[in-house]
C-alpha cells in the first residue's frame, strides 16, 4: 500500500478486534511513525506509551467511561508536554495531533484499525489522569489519547464525506475556475 492509499482506505474503526496479538515488532514500528512527525520548534512534546500486556490493558480500560477498544490486544497512550516553544506559543496539540495520524497511517498500512479515542480522554472527569497513574505518567505529561490497536473483526464503514468542491478551492475561497 502507498502512502496516499493509507490516507485514502483510513477510516475510524470503533468494532470488535479478533483475538490475535499485536507483535511488539509493529508496536514499534506503529510508535515510530509516530515520533517521526514534524513538532513545532522540534521541542517533541509527544511520548507514547505502547501497552500489550492484557493484565496492564484491562486496567487501564477499566478507567474509560464508556467504555472503547475492550477487545483491541494492544493500544498505544499518547502523552504531551505544554511546552512553550517560540515566544509565548505552545504547539502541543499540533505537535500530538500529527503523530497521532502518522501512527493511523501505520496502523492500516501494517492491516490493523483503530481510531482515535481523545475527546472523553480529556474531558472534566479526567479519564486521562486515571488511565496515566495506572502506567506511572509523571504529573507533568497529560495523557491526551488511546489508540486501541488490532486485526478488525469486520471492515471499517466509511463515513460519508462532503463534496470535493464543498470543501476545497483553487485561488481563493469557494471559488469555482
Amino acid at each position: 500500500m502507498n502512502t496516499l492509499d493509507s490516507i485514502l482506505s483510513r477510516h475510524s474503526y470503533r468494532g470488535k478486534y479478533k483475538d490475535a496479538p499485536v507483535p511488539r515488532a509493529d508496536l514499534i514500528r506503529i510508535m515510530e511513525a509516530g515520533l517521526a512527525a514534524p513538532s513545532g520548534c522540534n521541542k517533541q512534546t509527544t511520548s507514547l506509551i505502547a501497552i500489550d500486556d492484557p493484565a496492564v490493558l484491562n486496567k487501564v480500560r477499566a478507567a474509560i467511561n464508556p467504555p472503547v477498544g475492550e477487545t483491541a490486544p494492544a493500544a498505544i497512550c499518547v502523552l504531551t508536554r505544554r511546552v512553550f516553544a517560540y515566544r509565548d506559543k505552545c504547539f502541543a496539540v499540533q505537535d500530538y495531533a500529527a503523530a497521532i495520524e502518522n501512527m493511523l497511517l501505520a496502523i492500516v498500512e501494517l492491516g490493523y484499525q483503530s481510531c482515535w479515542y481523545e475527546g472523553h480522554i480529556t474531558d472534566d472527569d479526567h479519564i486521562g489522569r486515571q488511565m496515566a497513574r495506572v502506567l506511572g505518567v509523571p504529573e507533568d505529561y497529560e495523557l491526551v489519547c488511546f489508540l486501541p490497536v488490532g486485526v478488525a473483526e469486520s471492515e471499517p464503514v466509511p463515513p460519508k464525506k462532503k463534496a470535493f468542491n464543498e470543501r476545497a478551492w483553487f485561488n481563493g475561497f469557494g471559488t469555482v475556475d
